[in-house]
């Protein structure tokens, strides 16, 4: 059931409806094309499929760890290491670098996202230069982590923190990485656990996901077409976890984020102009929290998703959030400190 919106965002709602075929149109031929490119390197780690032998954590426990606005406004990392959890650590690639910084490594990253030059920067991009950020203001605009602030130097710590600690990581890695994405996950000396993400019908033996399976023969997963959902797929479908919190996992934007600091404000004033952007931006009351988040058709689309999926699985998923719009049937929303009291 879709929440109450405010009167604005009517066109946002529309949008909504398709965005499952928006994103297929943006991303799908590219994700197929890289993991094309990256069949070569496929030996050089193994199977997703392995890490179900692995026994990630001590209980039968998963909190993933996504880089929403709320990590900057709530630093869930602090808690995280004062409550002594012993569950399982499933950490964004965009959120990698934050539980670093914190001292935390996570048992399991998980990388999805198949755009050539950004999700890079998440792991540090050995060939950032000044003119890049001119070029892609993406990272400068973000309601994110303030270490992003001076980006070149940001970037020169993230380098440093992979390096350090690469060979203590693994990483589920889509074949949709970009090879940027996979050169840089070999150099820090990661451990790859390769796996398909679901471009379309996987029953359609001439779509992209049947024919990357035929390509590789590595599982496909229903990522819901955001790290953050692939994260919790993970805890739940690969490594059988009965318990998994959320963090970071906010679909949303904060009441008093300029609509410049959203994700896709620049695809949204190219459709329809700044005067307008108000017909996009959906706002949602969060009766958990008595508070009012904004969000776009991207990220409702995200949660409507995440929702589907949620009601259709056995494991009990506790947001923890503290904000956003993740709320709805399958999908408990509690305080990080009572998930971590159950889990400590």
């Amino acid at each position: 059931m879709r929440p109450v919106v405010e009167k604005d965002g009517a066109l946002g709602l529309k949008l909504v409806a398709n965005m499952e075929r928006m994103t297929g149109d943006r991303n799908n031929q590219l994700a197929f094309d890289n993991a094309l490119a990256n069949a070569a390197l496929l030996g050089r780690g193994h199977s997703l499929a392995r890490l179900r032998d692995e026994g990630l954590g001590q209980e039968d426990s998963a909190l993933v760890v996504a880089a929403g606005p709320s990590i900057k406004r709530r630093d869930p990392a602090r808690a995280i290491k004062e409550s002594g959890y012993r569950g399982t650590l499933v950490a964004a690639e965009s959120a990698l670098a934050y539980c670093l910084r914190n001292g935390i490594v996570p048992d399991l990253t998980v990388s999805l996202d198949p755009h050539p030059t950004r999700i890079v920067r998440w792991l540090g991009d050995p060939h950032l230069t000044e003119e890049h950020l001119k070029k892609d203001d993406y990272f400068a605009r973000q309601d994110q982590d303030d270490a992003f602030a001076d980006e070149m130097r940001a970037n020169e710590k993230i380098l440093g923190l992979l390096d350090r600690h690469g060979p203590d990581i693994r990483m589920a890695l889509s074949t949709s990485a970009s090879s940027a994405v996979v050169e840089r996950v070999l150099e820090t000396g990661m451990e790859i656990f390769w796996w398909n993400p679901m471009l379309d019908d996987p029953d359609d033996p001439a779509g992209l996901t049947a024919r990357l399976q035929e390509a590789n023969a590595l599982p496909c997963v229903n990522a819901g077409g955001n790290v953050g959902t692939a994260c919790w797929v993970m805890a739940d479908a690969v490594l059988g976890k009965s318990e998994i919190g959320l963090t970071g996992v906010d679909f949303s934007y904060y009441s008093d984020t300029p609509y410049r600091n959203t994700q896709y404000y620049h695809e949204a004033v190219a459709l329809i102009g700044e005067e307008n952007l108000d017909a996009v931006f959906m706002r949602l009351h969060n009766p958990h929290m008595d508070e009012w988040f904004f969000t776009d058709p991207a990220y409702m689309w995200y949660r409507e998703c995440f929702l589907e999926m949620a009601a259709d699985t056995e494991c009990a998923t506790f947001n923890c959030t503290e904000g956003g719009i993740l709320f709805g049937a399958g999908v408990e929303f509690v305080p990080l400190a009572t998930f971590l009291e159950r889990h400590a």
